[in-house]
């Protein structure tokens, strides 16, 4: 099972970007997946996570109204949406996903990370 993180990137103030996360390999169901992010110096924060079946998404204070986690469970995707990024949002972006397969259960796997860099 492999977690691939894309979509981050260059932007100024106030702008938006969107982080896919999509899972491949074999496997049998996708759970809770979450995006973190770390900043140089900083430790690792939650941003937004979501449940399998897409309900009551949750989010990091300091991003709520600002970013939306989705998912699409035929992708095997969960995306987040940033918009009105601030310099503060600069870190790079890890996704995690619970993930269930038939020879080791539910085990947690971690995407390789994106990174997000937002400009004054």
């Amino acid at each position: 099972v492999q977690l691939q993180a894309s979509g981050g990137g260059l932007v100024q103030a106030g702008g938006s970007l969107r982080l896919a996360c999509v899972a491949s390999g074999s496997f049998f169901r996708i759970n809770t997946v979450s995006w973190y992010r770390q900043a140089p110096g900083e430790q690792r924060e939650l941003v937004a996570g979501i449940f399998g079946s897409g309900n009551s998404p949750n989010y990091g204070d300091s991003v709520k109204g600002r970013f939306t986690i989705s998912r699409d469970n035929t992708e095997n995707a969960v995306y987040l949406r940033m918009n009105s990024l601030q310099p503060e949002d600069t870190a790079v972006y890890y996704c995690n996903a619970n993930i269930w397969t038939p020879t080791r259960g539910s085990q947690v796997y971690w995407g390789q990370g994106t990174q997000v860099t937002v400009s004054s």
